[in-house]
């Protein structure tokens, strides 16, 4: 994920132009810093607006998800246009999973889905479950951490949510990161959008099939963006939880203290 949450434009005319659909772990943010050269305006990538940005906003988006299914819902309609409004693209989930609510906001939008070996993501995403799932003390290591204390509330309502209803068929206790997970994105995407304004694509092909979509010119010495989103998870993962171990650190440094005080 990215090391800063971008923020909206001051240019009224700014609007979503690019929903990037692709799943997490397939290069999207690659496609977020190359969509925020081409198109010249900040691109919300759900990842690192979640975990980066206000606490207020991983709240909204876990507001916006339990009000899930409806896509014509005009408060759910709502929220989301005042989370994205000022940004050029957006890409990551949770706007993968929100494809028909955005096509029903941005009517122009053309939809990007970036893709992978879909083996090698299942790989991936493996190597993330196992994460969360093994290492089940993580989310109280990071309860002092702002904003992250909230995540794991956000993950559950995601997946148990549409997460869960488009690729588990709606059964809570499915495989969320298997191989149907893939196969089913890809065929949901083709259900929900016109094929005419449906696109996949792959980070490694570069400049070349992007701009094509876009109708932009290949960008001159500039190299296309490379980003590992694995290994920017993981390392974000990292600093956090020693920052929320730092700050148990104080916390039972305080609470021993006073103690010891009325002791």
């Amino acid at each position: 994920m990215g090391q800063h949450p971008t923020h909206p434009s001051s240019d009224p005319d700014t609007t979503i132009r690019v929903i990037g659909a692709g799943l997490p772990r397939t290069g999207t943010l690659s496609l977020t810093h190359a969509l925020a050269h081409l198109l010249e305006g900040p691109v919300y990538h759900g990842g690192t607006q979640l975990t980066l940005g206000p606490t207020s906003r991983i709240l909204t988006w876990t507001a916006i998800l339990s009000d899930l299914p409806s896509p014509r819902n005009p408060p759910l309609l709502a929220a989301i246009a005042t989370e994205t409004a000022g940004y050029a693209a957006i890409t990551d989930t949770p706007g993968a999973q929100l494809v028909p609510e955005l096509l029903a906001l941005y009517p122009s939008a053309i939809v990007i889905c970036t893709v992978r070996d879909p083996d090698a993501w299942v790989r991936s995403m493996a190597a993330l479950d196992s994460l969360s799932r093994e290492r089940w003390w993580v989310r109280w290591v990071l309860w002092p951490v702002p904003v992250l204390r909230h995540f794991s509330r956000y993950n559950d309502v995601l997946l148990g949510g549409r997460w869960g209803d488009i690729y588990c068929d709606g059964e809570k206790e499915g495989e969320p990161y298997g191989r149907h997970v893939w196969d089913r994105h890809i065929e949901w995407l083709k259900e929900v959008v016109p094929e005419e304004k449906l696109f996949f694509f792959d980070v490694r092909d570069g400049w070349g099939p992007l701009c094509g979509v876009l109708g932009i010119e290949v960008p001159d010495g500039i190299v296309f963006p490379r980003e590992n989103d694995g290994k920017k998870v993981e390392e974000f993962v990292g600093r956090m939880v020693w920052r929320g171990v730092w700050r148990w650190v104080g916390i039972l440094g305080l609470v021993g203290g006073m103690a010891w005080g009325i002791w």
